[in-house]
């Protein structure tokens, strides 16, 4: 896509928040970004827009889990999501949670895959949104004892570590109350 089609899905983006932070009563401020800059060895996760919240409200968008910081994102999607491209996406940061929820789902995908290779068992995470699950899919894409997939419908859709060649029947996602946080054993973050 163009830079100026993304330009222009910015400042839609921009109209938006704008209000909702004003109608809100939010005590946060945003910076957007078109084509941001990456971490190393993030490259894969290059994020078209990306918008930074910070301010005194700060923790309220990356309580539960991030919860509001999803909200506002997928409405964010839903309403400027046609202007981009298929695989270009939108992404909403706030005082480093989204980095440190990927290595916290990387970390948790080493342990998974571990679990997996020492009992020959596949090893289910909770149920996670896609990103997080495209996250822990990549993170164990060079693993070649293993094979990841993605199960079950709707919110309930989890990830699952295979071993390579295992035929059995997948297992069920962890039970968890709340928003699960995809750690091995379907432990929450509280």
């Amino acid at each position: 896509m163009a830079i100026e089609e993304k330009i222009a899905a910015a400042k839609q983006i921009n109209e938006l928040l704008n209000n909702i932070v004003r109608l809100g009563g939010f005590r946060v401020k945003y910076r957007i970004a078109v084509d941001p800059p990456v971490s190393e060895g993030a490259e894969w996760d290059r994020p078209a827009i990306l918008v930074d919240f910070s301010g005194t409200d700060s923790p309220l968008l990356v309580a539960r889990g991030g919860e509001l910081l999803h909200a506002l994102e997928m409405v964010t999607v839903e309403s400027v999501g046609d202007m981009l491209d298929e695989h270009e996406r939108i992404s909403f940061d706030s005082m480093g949670f989204r980095q440190a929820r990927t290595d916290e789902l990387v970390m948790s995908a080493k342990v998974a895959a571990e679990k997996v290779l020492h009992s020959g068992t596949p090893y289910a995470f909770s149920a996670m949104n896609a990103r997080e699950r495209r996250v822990v899919h990549l993170a164990l894409k060079n693993e070649p004892e293993l094979r990841t997939e993605s199960e079950g419908e709707g919110p309930a859709r989890h990830l699952v570590v295979y071993p390579k060649d295992y035929k059995g029947k997948a297992p069920a996602a962890p039970a968890a109350a709340g928003r699960p946080s995809g750690r091995p054993g379907g432990r929450q973050r509280r």
